[in-house]
């Protein structure tokens, strides 16, 4: 009688449209909508800020699946929740229809499970098998080295134009004026290698040049020395390494190298990257992945030392220590020693292209140490963590008035109780997270399955003027402290091939802030309709409204009143497969920026796309034509291109003109891939690009990057 049930099941769920809009579709079409929505979600945290970041650990995970794919019959909650696509609800109920159900038979069977729905169906589906259900045995070390596949990768990439930063001057200038060039030469230079055993074992190492910075130089070092203090090195720039065993026993995780932490909702403990507010509605909650190796090229954002999770039953106990370098400012007089210099800043930039940049290189000295005790049920976990967080020299943050209660000290303790219940097709989830100095952060959310086709999500925030955090990367509009606020998303499938999605977020900031010298408040709404009329053919429509504090620039600061600026888009894209293998993407979106009733600019970018793909998939091509037209840099659009593996492009498109782009990517033996990539942008509008050292005479700008990949 136990089959009767999953079969009953399987036949009435197979039958409906979903198959007719889905899995009626080829596997390559699918993957591109996938690809789509991961795009959005990058696009959303790269319009956040003008830094060149590494969105690499975001999707590390679905890399691994991608050629891997996850065996549903044998995965358990771990692995399932690092498939970003997938809620705390959705993992349960995949979990509980194994448990009441059996094994899976055919993947058709997903579209039986409460609130999986047909996008994140689609989603998923490039990820995950239908496997046997094997005896499950350890490995030896020895049988996971020989078994393990080793990847390398190497990478160079140059602006092809001069820019005024590699103007030959004379040793005079330099000193002179020691921001005025850079040390190095143009060209990116990257190379990246990993060990991988099932996940299991992993090593590996990352080294990198950024354009400007030097390499294998001939500068002469006792005259830098003499104007930053240090001798510039020799060898790259940056370089990470790490060495992990995870999923072995009861160690959950040992890693000694590089590492990132992530722990709750990211009130306490979240290094590195997360995703925001975007289309994806249950982006709000994060899934905490405990101890993860460290693969991206961003310079400050990550552990170095060592930490490690056990398991015992269901209780996790993890502890960790990190001693890094990372960039900053040390301030004090010529006549004090090191020891009495205090910090003013710290950066996050990575970048060392002149004197005073390298100056900041490594000059501050962090340690951590703490540990996580989490336990996890079916449907209840809870978790507590604590770390301490302590400086070599004393630190005052806080010389802008809007940085008043930020931190000054040489260490800070930070410690938070997170939870999630899992309540039928209601899910309760939050943090508490208090720092040293007595300030707090509290997160609340609620999500619920209402019925099979409507998800909502509500939270609230609260993360006060004095919280003092440096590894803090919870769900906000810009900050982890001075901020307030409540969202609310909706997604509801509206008919097979139908979906809407929509949200709401007003945020209240009680404290001054960067360039808002009042307490202030913006609010923050989205409306998407996606369709799917037929086979490889979608689209989607968007509407999105932000308006957001800053201060009257033509009143004096502290007696003028805060102003609002409006940003409105509206954005249309559609891709359809013309041939088996041929793909085309159009996209066209305007926007327009009003701050107060002093100024209004409008923005409009237009864009096609050809991906063609052979069969076998040894050759595929990309292109794009855009046309841009904004009015200033306060119009700006960002959209995600085509790039190599681990590499990301996501420029801001601002003033008047245009922009190709070409990449092949070519696989000649089944253990090598070679990409070459080509982009080149006109301005109509001006005779340079960029400004300072980074300045281009002239209208054009073009970039070159080739890459090379071995897998063994």
């Amino acid at each position: 009688m136990k089959g009767l049930p999953k079969y009953v099941t399987v036949c009435l769920f197979c039958s409906v449209q979903f198959f007719l809009h889905v899995n009626a579709q080829d596997t390559a079409f699918m993957n591109r909508l996938t690809e789509q929505d991961l795009r959005d979600r990058i696009e959303v945290i790269a319009g956040e800020t003008d830094a060149e970041l590494d969105f690499s650990e975001l999707i590390e995970n679905l890399r691994y699946y991608q050629e891997n794919p996850l065996n549903l019959n044998t995965a358990n909650y771990d692995d399932l929740i690092k498939i970003i696509f997938l809620n705390d609800m959705q993992v349960f109920n995949i979990l509980a229809y194994r448990e009441s159900f059996g094994a899976f038979s055919t993947l058709y069977e997903l579209s039986a499970i409460d609130g999986l729905d047909e996008a994140t169906i689609r989603n998923i589906l490039p990820f995950v098998e239908i496997g046997t259900v094997a005896k499950t045995s350890r490995i030896s070390i020895l049988k996971l080295i020989k078994k393990g596949k080793h990847q390398v990768i190497g990478r160079y990439q140059q602006i092809l134009q001069e820019k005024h930063g590699y103007a030959s001057l004379p040793d005079s200038v330099w000193h002179s004026r020691p921001g005025s060039h850079y040390l190095g030469t143009p060209e990116k230079i990257y190379t990246r290698y990993g060990f991988n055993a099932y996940n299991k074992l992993r090593i590996g190492f990352t080294a990198e040049k950024d354009p400007g910075e030097p390499l294998f130089n001939n500068i002469n070092n006792d005259s830098i020395r003499s104007l930053i203090g240090k001798p510039v090195k020799k060898n790259f720039d940056f370089l990470s390494y790490h060495m992990g065993l995870y999923d072995w026993g009861f160690v959950k995780a040992l890693t000694i190298g590089d590492y990132q932490l992530r722990f709750g909702q990211g009130l306490t403990m979240w290094s590195g990257l997360a995703f925001g507010k975007s289309s994806a509605i249950n982006d709000t909650k994060k899934s905490p992945q405990g101890i993860s190796p460290y693969t991206s090229s961003d310079e400050n954002r990550f552990f170095r030392g060592a930490a490690t999770t056990l398991r015992i039953e269901r209780l996790d106990f993890t502890a960790f220590y990190s001693s890094n370098r990372i960039d900053g400012t040390q301030d004090g007089s010529d006549s004090l020693s090191r020891d009495e210099f205090y910090i003013s800043s710290l950066q996050e930039s990575g970048l060392h292209r002149t004197f005073s940049e390298y100056a900041k290189k490594d000059e501050v000295v962090m340690v951590v140490y703490g540990g996580n005790i989490g336990y996890r049920g079916k449907q209840f976990s809870i978790g507590v963590t604590g770390f301490k967080t302590k400086f070599e020299n004393q630190v005052d943050l806080s010389g802008e008035l809007y940085n008043r209660f930020y931190f000054s000290g040489k260490e800070n303790l930070n410690g938070g109780f997170d939870y999630r219940y899992l309540l039928g097709k209601y899910n309760l989830f939050g943090e508490v997270s208090y720092s040293k100095n007595g300030g707090y952060a509290v997160l609340q959310g609620f999500s619920a399955n209402l019925h099979t086709r409507l998800f909502i999500t509500l939270l609230y925030r609260n993360y006060r003027k004095d919280y003092v955090n440096f590894f803090s990367n919870p769900f906000a509009e810009s900050n982890t402290f001075n901020e307030e606020g409540l969202y609310a998303g909706i997604k509801y499938s509206l008919a097979p091939g139908w979906s809407l999605s929509a949200y709401a977020d007003h945020f209240y900031y009680p404290w001054l802030r960067y360039y808002t010298d009042k307490p202030s408040h913006g609010s923050d709404y989205m409306v998407q309709a996606d369709h799917i009329p037929a086979k490889n053919l979608s689209m989607y429509f968007r509407i999105k409204l932000k308006q957001t504090p800053v201060n009257n620039t033509k009143l004096e600061a502290f007696t003028a009143p805060v102003v609002f600026t409006r940003k409105q888009s509206v954005r249309y894209v559609v891709g359809y497969e013309v041939l088996p293998g041929f793909f085309m993407k159009d996209r066209i979106e305007f926007l327009t920026y009003r701050e107060d009733n002093d100024y209004r600019g409008t923005g409009f970018l237009m864009s096609h796309d050809i991906n063609w793909q052979l069969p076998e998939n040894k050759v595929a091509f990309y292109f794009r034509f855009a046309l841009f037209d904004t009015d200033s840099y306060d119009e700006r659009i960002y959209a995600y291109e085509s790039d190599m593996l681990y590499a990301f492009s996501v420029p801001a498109y601002y003033y008047r003109g245009s922009k190709i782009y070409l990449m092949l990517r070519y696989k000649p033996l089944s253990y090598l891939t070679i990409w070459a990539r080509f982009s080149h942008i006109w301005l109509t509008d001006r005779n340079n690009f960029g400004s300072g050292n980074e300045m281009i005479d002239g209208n054009k700008k073009s970039e070159m990057k080739v890459q090379v990949m071995f897998k063994l």
